[in-house]
């Protein structure tokens, strides 16, 4: 089997403004010397996602959401964006069930899935977020969380990634060791092949998300099992980002 393209996410998250989108620009300058052995993501704020796309056209950086709607299709819902509008701007993948929406919002993993469903539906890729609790870490809950949530989240069908972002070191500077790391991953991609087969379970990306920066992500993706990052504000300056693109080996 093929070996699967690390992919590394940034997820800007309710940050930035049209003027930080010639970050993107000169992401992608730099990101030719990678040659596509990486693939790069910038999810930008709904309202900036065309103007990202032009701002990567030429380059290898691909752009995406960070949330769609659970209903696919239109619908009289105020406010609400769906999958098949955020295609239509160009978007290639979107990120559904982040913690942050899971416990601001009370998303639960029947939305989450709806979601991921409705973005297969129009092409796009989801990035299904999974992540214990502190609670559920010290109860010794974290296989049993990751294992149910990222079944229970994932579309029926179709291609999606699984990021694992533990819920208690999102934002901080804590992050797990890179064995705890990897033993999470094995957990999440061991469920998947119950449920998929080995097939998909092994073509699966599983990225690590939460507090990765340029100072550990080489650390970070040296982990069993970690297939890129979900990486935050980092994410919106070129010059942090890109070097926690190159800390990667295939991008080397």
């Amino acid at each position: 089997m093929a070996a699967r393209t690390p992919l590394i996410a940034g997820n800007w998250k309710m940050y930035g403004r049209r003027a930080d989108l010639a970050e993107i620009a000169k992401l992608g300058a730099r990101l030719g010397e990678a040659k596509g052995r990486v693939e790069a993501l910038i999810c930008p704020p709904a309202p900036y996602i065309a103007a990202a796309v032009e701002a990567a056209r030429g380059s290898t950086v691909v752009i995406g959401g960070q949330d769609c709607s659970s209903v696919g299709a239109d619908a009289a819902r105020t406010g609400e964006v769906n999958a098949g509008m955020l295609a239509d701007q160009g978007a290639r993948y979107v990120i559904v069930g982040h913690s942050e929406r899971r416990t601001l919002l009370g998303e639960t993993d029947e939305v989450v899935k709806a979601k991921a469903e409705a973005a297969v539906a129009v092409g796009l890729t989801p990035i299904v977020c999974v992540g214990e609790t502190a609670a559920h870490r010290s109860a010794g809950q974290v296989g049993a969380v990751v294992s149910a949530q990222s079944l229970a989240s994932a579309p029926g069908q179709g291609k999606f990634v699984i990021a694992y972002e533990p819920v208690w070191c999102i934002g901080g500077d804590r992050t797990p060791t890179m064995d705890e790391i990897g033993k999470a991953h094995g957990f999440i991609r061991a469920a998947l092949a119950e449920r998929y087969g080995a097939a998909t379970a092994e073509a699966t990306r599983i990225l690590y998300g939460g507090s990765v920066g340029p100072k550990n992500a080489a650390e970070v993706f040296g982990a069993r099992g970690v297939d890129g990052a979900l990486v935050g504000r980092a994410s919106l300056k070129a010059d942090d980002f890109s070097a926690i693109i190159f800390a990667h080996p295939a991008a080397s």
